[in-house]
C-alpha cells in the first residue's frame, strides 16, 4: 500500500473540471488523485465533497466572483496555476475523516489502535486471531506491506502525529496474506509457546485454531 501523507502531498485538479462541477450546483467530490467526480462517492478516498450553491445577485449586492478557497473552505490551501488547481489538504483532516470513515477498510485515526475491518472475511479472521494474541495492527502491517491500496493520512515527526484511514484495493490479496500470516503465527504459538499448548487451549482458542485449520 502507498502512504498518502497529506502533509507532503499536493492534489492536482484540472481547473476546468473543477469549475464545471462548482457551477453545476450539484454535489461533487475531489479524490486524493485529483479527479472530480459526481457519483460513486463511497468507492474513492476523498479530500473534498460538497455542493456549491451560487449566490443570488441583487441591485444592492451584485454577484461577485468567489475565490476557490472561499468555496471549498478555509482549511484547504489552494494555488491556481494556469489550467491546474493545486490543493494542500492537511489542515482539512477532520473534514476528510468525516468524508471517508464510513467507507474505509480500517480506521487508524485514533491512539486506541485498529479494532475492526470493514470486510466481513477479514473481520472474521481478526476476531479469531485475537484469541492467540495476534493484534489487528499485526495484520494491517502485513496488508500494508504486501497489497495494493492507499493509507490516507497525516503524519509528522516532531512532535509526532499520525492519523490515517486504510483503503484496500486488492481485497483478495489482503484476505490471502492475513490468513497465511495468522496460520503461521498460530502454528508457531502451538509449537513453541507453553501458554498455547494444545492441552491448555480454551474453547475459544480451540475454535480459533480450528477456524484457521491448524487443529
Amino acid at each position: 500500500m502507498k502512504k498518502f501523507n497529506l502533509f507532503n502531498e499536493i492534489i492536482v485538479v484540472e481547473r476546468s473540471k473543477l469549475l464545471h462541477a462548482i457551477n453545476s450546483a450539484k454535489e461533487f467530490a475531489i479524490t486524493y488523485e485529483g479527479a472530480v467526480i459526481d457519483e460513486h462517492f463511497d468507492t474513492h478516498p476523498l479530500i473534498y465533497r460538497g455542493t456549491v450553491i451560487p449566490h443570488t445577485a441583487s441591485t444592492l449586492a451584485p454577484q461577485t466572483k468567489r475565490a476557490l478557497k472561499d468555496i471549498l473552505g478555509h482549511h484547504y490551501n489552494i494555488i491556481e496555476d494556469d489550467e491546474r488547481v493545486l490543493i494542500k489538504a492537511a489542515a482539512a483532516w477532520k473534514e476528510i475523516l468525516n468524508l471517508n470513515i464510513r467507507h474505509c477498510d480500517y480506521d487508524d485515526s485514533s491512539g486506541d489502535g485498529i479494532a475492526l475491518f470493514a470486510d466481513k472475511e477479514l473481520e472474521l479472521m481478526g476476531w479469531h486471531a485475537t484469541e492467540f494474541d495476534i493484534e489487528y495492527r499485526d495484520m494491517v502491517t502485513v496488508i500494508e506491506s504486501a497489497c495494493e491500496g492507499i493509507l490516507l493520512c497525516i503524519e509528522q515527526e516532531e512532535p509526532y502525529q499520525f492519523s490515517g484511514l486504510g483503503f484496500i484495493f486488492d481485497i483478495m490479496c489482503a484476505r490471502t496474506r492475513v490468513r497465511e500470516f495468522c496460520i503461521e503465527s498460530i502454528q508457531d504459538k502451538l509449537q513453541n509457546d507453553s501458554l498455547f499448548s494444545q492441552e491448555n487451549l480454551s474453547d475459544d482458542e480451540r475454535e480459533a485454531a480450528e477456524f484457521f485449520g491448524v487443529l
